[in-house]
């Protein structure tokens, strides 16, 4: 099975992490693990979303929090948005890139947004050229991609009319998510072979949560035909609301490790990505599943052994 030299770790627990806590961390607290995050060496962070306070009270503060972190040239700062007042909000903190989100689950983005998800793509018309207009970059995020709690599968032939409707929006970077941690391994291969060989214009990125134990395996799966761009999130924070109790997204220390022991190239530092971890274990006040946390790194475990005496 051949795996691609090197892989690119967008970190999410910013976002996607921290609007899961019940400890609500103060801007500078979140500013300080960004900049933390960046002299690791990743160079793409999600560092919040700009939606109603009311609606993620833990990321009420994401414009603050974007104007206190470091902006070093080739480190890409994006946030999510939902509308055209969060796409302004972004161009008024002087943020470069906005992220758009829909379901792929007609019922879950009914639920949601009342629209059907072509229906919310073809809305995010105006957010698109608003942005543009701004000179931000727009990506989007194309929600249970693997599986939905209303719907169960979900099949390309869902899919593909909504990468259809943002490819004419003018969208060239996508991702594909599973929140609620419903993908293994031969759908994700599957789906992944398929969108790299008919998008050959698109950046895609995967999105796993290691909520049922099948996250790496997940993404060694995709990595086998070709991709190569993960997200993952500080610690394993995170969760599913369809899931109580589960664990949250792919670990990124766990990750980088992994990666790392495979001898495939990430540009981060493994050891400042654990301090990172064990950094926010004690701002959100509990313990994580974090497996580094846990049991250390392989390199830890190894010790001089005292060589055998010949057997006489």
């Amino acid at each position: 099975m051949n795996f691609p030299k090197r892989i690119h770790i967008n970190e999410v627990g910013p976002r996607d992490g921290l609007q899961n806590e019940k400890q609500i961390l103060s801007a500078r607290d979140k500013a300080d693990l960004i900049n933390d995050i960046i002299d690791s060496g990743v160079k793409t962070i999600e560092v919040g979303s700009l939606v109603h306070p009311r609606a993620i009270p833990a990321l009420a503060d994401t414009d603050e929090v974007y104007k206190l972190i470091d902006k070093p040239e080739g480190v890409e700062l994006r946030v999510l948005v939902t509308n055209v007042r969060g796409v302004q909000r972004a161009i008024d903190a002087g943020m470069k890139k906005v992220k758009l989100t829909v379901s792929a689950s007609e019922s879950h983005n009914l639920n949601n947004f009342n629209r059907t998800p072509e229906d919310s793509v073809k809305g995010f018309r105006e957010c698109y050229d608003l942005a543009k207009s701004a000179g931000l970059d727009v990506s989007a995020a194309i929600s249970t991609a693997f599986g939905c709690p209303f719907e169960g599968d979900i099949s390309m032939e869902q899919i593909t009319p909504i990468i259809d409707a943002f490819v004419e929006l003018g969208i060239t970077e996508l991702s594909l998510s599973d929140p609620t941690g419903m993908a293994n391994p031969k759908e994700v291969r599957e789906k992944s072979a398929y969108v790299l060989e008919k998008y050959k214009d698109i950046t895609w990125n995967l999105h796993f949560h290691n909520t049922r134990d099948m996250g790496f395996a997940n993404i060694l799966s995709a990595m086998s035909v070709g991709m190569t761009r993960f997200d993952a999130a500080f610690s394993a924070i995170g969760g599913c609301p369809y899931a109580p109790g589960a664990s949250g997204n792919v670990c990124t220390e766990d990750l980088i490790h992994m990666l790392h022991e495979m001898g495939i190239e990430t540009g981060i530092d493994l050891d400042k990505s654990i301090g990172i971890s064990r950094k926010v274990t004690k701002l959100v006040g509990h313990k994580t599943d974090s497996y580094l946390l846990r049991a250390g790194k392989v390199s830890d475990v190894i010790r001089e052994r005292p060589l055998k005496q010949t057997l006489k």
